[in-house]
């Protein structure tokens, strides 16, 4: 796949493809921009979701770049390295990227768990800050313990809390006695919900079930007929990824299942998913932390300036779609990190200690909300030295056989009630096997 790239006036030139990109070189060498890698993975097994997140990241990034010139006047140099999902991909992009550009990568976005725990050590090393936004480790929240690692806007933990929330409010403020499965992705990623799901399993007197799935995901027909003639739950929630997904949804439908009680997480919940499943999908649940469709202010700009110019990264007609407008508010992550940082260190290339700064100072309230055109998109977001995931909220949506509705309001995990402290205690664990001194947030200027 190759993008459609065009050198504005008002943008130094920003690289966006899988393999360098000649024009990343010469934005690079007028050493006049801001360098952010992007580590993507358009090839391998999860291509068909890591493609439009890639999408929407590099556009939001092409879009600063057409529309304002970069941030504060200085341009943004994109350039991607594919990882292909592969531990051993992400770690060589790191290490091939981290040098690059006038001061350095501005943030590292490994859109992966796996990539992201291969990464921890060697980011607090080099000095440059990674986020990972829905993904990666939730005890990575606590600030203290990891000052170069971001959740913004939610963690795994946090998903899994808001999805119960949901359901209990379906059963009427009860879950006592009630059964609920989780269909995971058997992997570091699909495990990270299941020590919460077990805590609220004790809290609400519901019982769990979990059923692993081995990568990829295609041999599922024996968990389902499990699940649907024997253990029967009264919902399912899916931690997937990939081909996974759209073949649970066939063979939840195939043994009976109801859709209205199946939810997927964010990665078990888009339109990749749900269309090749086929019309079996419509009814499908999923938890979601930003909002569907294109009716926002930003994708309206994404439009004017760079789908009518014919100089968006992927197809006109997936702008919209859930996993672009996903990669499209990390991007808005990576930028805000960026302009946060420009306000105390002035408008010129960053370093990424000085960008760490900056992501950890985002206060994305109703207000930058609205200026930034994402109003519905994304619910406020406010981060601080020891809190690193900021307060996001979730939502449900449904599938209606055509396009992704709201069934629910914003839901806000209960951080206040447990959670925190689950981040805190966790990150504690850590610190003390790696024989990390927790930072005194105090004394953070």
């Amino acid at each position: 796949m190759t993008f459609k790239m065009k050198l504005s006036a008002a943008a130094i030139a920003l690289a966006v493809g899988v393999s360098g990109m000649l024009v990343a070189e010469q934005a690079k060498a007028q050493d006049a921009g801001q360098y952010v890698p992007g580590t993507v993975y358009r090839s391998g097994p999860y291509a068909p979701g890591g493609i439009p997140w890639a999408n929407g990241y590099a556009d939001y990034f092409k879009l600063l770049n057409e529309r304002d010139g970069g941030i504060g006047g200085v341009p943004i140099i994109y350039e991607e390295c594919d990882t292909a999902y592969s531990n051993d991909k992400g770690v060589e992009c790191y290490e091939k990227m981290k040098n690059e550009g006038p001061t350095g990568p501005a943030v590292f976005q490994p859109l992966s768990t796996g990539i992201t725990y291969a990464l921890i050590d060697r980011v607090k090393a080099d000095k440059i800050p990674m986020i990972t936004s829905g993904l990666g480790r939730a005890d990575a929240s606590d600030g203290t313990v990891f000052p170069w690692v971001f959740t913004l806007p939610v963690t795994y933990w946090a998903g899994a809390d808001a999805i119960v929330q949901y359901i209990d409010q379906q059963e009427n403020g009860s879950l006592d006695g009630k059964t609920i499965a989780l269909v995971y992705h058997d992997s570091a990623y699909g495990k990270e919900p299941i020590n919460t799901l077990k805590y609220l399993s004790d809290k609400h007197g519901f019982k769990l079930e979990l059923f692993p799935v081995a990568h990829p995901g295609l041999e599922q027909k024996a968990t389902w007929l499990k699940i649907g003639r024997q253990v029967r739950p009264d919902w399912t929630i899916m931690w997937g990824w990939g081909v996974m997904n759209s073949t649970a949804i066939k063979e939840a439908a195939a043994v009976g299942y109801p859709m209205d009680r199946f939810i997927g997480n964010w990665w078990a919940g888009s339109e990749v998913d749900v269309k090749a499943a086929g019309g079996v999908s419509k009814g499908y649940l999923s938890a979601q932390f930003h909002g569907a469709g294109e009716d926002f202010k930003v994708l309206d700009d994404v439009k004017t300036h760079l789908v009518e110019k014919d100089l968006n990264a992927g197809p006109d007609e997936e702008v919209g779609d859930i996993l672009y407008n996903r990669g499209l508010i990390s991007a808005v992550f990576t930028a805000e990190g960026i302009a946060k940082a420009q306000e105390k260190y002035g408008k010129k290339p960053l370093t990424g200690e000085e960008i760490r700064w900056g992501i950890e100072n985002i206060n994305l309230d109703k207000a930058r909300l609205e200026e930034l055109g994402l109003t519905g998109l994304l619910d406020p977001v406010k981060l601080s030295c020891s809190d690193h995931e900021g307060g996001g909220s979730v939502i449900i949506q449904q599938w209606d056989g055509e396009k992704w509705t709201p069934v629910s309001d914003w839901i806000s995990p209960a951080r206040d009630e447990y959670l925190r402290k689950m981040y805190e205690d966790s990150a504690a664990d850590y610190a003390k096997e790696k024989g990390i001194e927790p930072r005194d947030c105090s004394k953070e200027s």
